[in-house]
């Protein structure tokens, strides 16, 4: 089965969800908080399900990484003042 026969089976499956919430509230009525927290659910679900549909119809995109251009320029030099060199420790100190 294929991801877009899947999602036409998810889709499926929501439409009867919303069928059987409308049969649910002419049941129950609509002014219920909890018919409509499941009505808005159902929503969210069918939002979900269209960004989901955009997301599986779009091409997949090259793994390609963007490239970094580093510059072949030396770095200045005042950028090491007052640091210490990694494991030996500052320059004008002897290493314990």
């Amino acid at each position: 089965m294929s991801v877009h026969d899947d999602i036409n089976a998810v889709q499926r499956s929501v439409d009867d969800l919303d069928r059987s919430l409308g049969r649910l509230e002419h049941r129950l009525g609509r002014g219920g908080l909890e018919i409509r927290r499941v009505r808005l659910d159902a929503e969210h679900l069918r939002e979900s399900l269209a960004l989901l549909r955009e997301t599986a119809a779009a091409p997949a995109a090259p793994g390609r990484p963007d490239l970094v251009t580093i510059s072949d320029t030396p770095y200045d030099i005042s950028l090491w003042t007052d640091s210490d060199d990694e494991g030996l420790g500052a320059r004008d100190r002897r290493a314990p």
